[in-house]
């Protein structure tokens, strides 16, 4: 069976720390694949805020998730506290990929938990439709296209 392979990019431009809290364990002791879904949303949620932008505002446009991949490398147990990095890359017309990389912090190393990708797409909620990407948000963003 073929493996989800992410080819994160070299360098991250945003960082936060999010701790593990003992409800993010499941069955097996561990955070569930669910809760990293979840902590991979509050990072893109502080990594846009650093911009000055919301999922709901994206200089006038929302923000859908259209897809998501993420590749396990580690158990991440209760009490950890998490580095998450973001980056924005693959620009195209309407949307563009964030990258995550989540290390479990240990004292002064850090090792890798997880490698992940969301794809992002540009939204009018009002009209109901896909949108471009503004072009003052691809400047933020970093965008090379």
């Amino acid at each position: 069976m073929a493996r989800i392979k992410i080819d994160l990019p070299p360098g991250f431009s945003f960082e936060t720390e999010i701790p593990v809290r003992i409800t993010d364990l499941n069955y097996g002791k561990h955070v569930g694949n669910d809760t990293v879904l979840s902590i991979i949303h509050e990072a893109r949620v502080r990594y846009l805020a650093s911009l000055g932008y919301t999922e709901m505002n994206l200089e006038g446009v929302g923000l859908i998730m259209a897809d998501t991949a993420i590749e396990f490398k580690k158990e991440i147990f209760y009490p950890s506290t998490l580095r998450v990095a973001v980056t924005a890359g693959d620009f195209s017309r309407v949307g563009f990929d964030l990258y995550y990389e989540i290390r479990i912090v240990e004292g002064e190393k850090t090792t890798v938990a997880v490698a992940a990708k969301t794809g992002m797409v540009c939204f009018d909620y009002e009209k109901r439709k896909v949108a471009a990407v503004p072009t003052a948000a691809l400047a933020k963003l970093g965008a090379a296209i």
